[in-house]
């Protein structure tokens, strides 16, 4: 009867394992460097992926199926993002696979912010000018 019992809650704690998958023994995508750079230098670089440095850097990226972007900002400078393009080469029996960043390094050229408007002072009306006297009468020349 233990045997039997056992059997039992052994079976009902296999069946709370159905959500097993075999997703869990694919290999994690690999990893690609990325190298980021900047005009001027010390711009803080995020990829739409994540990670996230200070130019000249490289980060290190899980090689996407599709592109992505890396957009640059600092302060005083309008910021740029750069679409960064992601080929894959399968590869054949003579060659491994290969995944090329494009552009590489990914480079962008800050440009410096427009200045805020100069607030102009509110124009005071003009104060009307007095009556002025009229001229004294010179005599007439005879």
């Amino acid at each position: 009867m233990r045997r039997v019992i056992a059997i039992a809650v052994t079976g009902a704690s296999l069946a709370g394992c159905s959500s097993f998958s075999l997703d869990s023994f694919k290999p994690a995508p690999p990893l690609v460097k990325v190298a980021l750079d900047s005009a001027p230098p010390g711009a803080d670089a995020t990829t739409s992926l994540g990670p996230a440095c200070k130019t000249p850097c490289s980060v290190d990226v899980p090689a996407p199926d599709a592109g992505f972007s890396v957009t640059f900002a600092s302060p005083k400078f309008q910021p740029v993002t750069v679409p960064v393009q992601v080929i894959r080469n399968p590869g054949d029996f003579a060659s491994p696979a290969t995944t090329i960043i494009e552009p590489s390094p990914v480079f962008a050229e800050l440009k410096p912010a427009a200045p805020p408007p100069k607030a102009r002072k509110p124009m005071r009306p003009k104060k009307p000018k007095a009556a002025a006297a009229p001229a004294p009468a010179q005599p007439a020349a005879r």
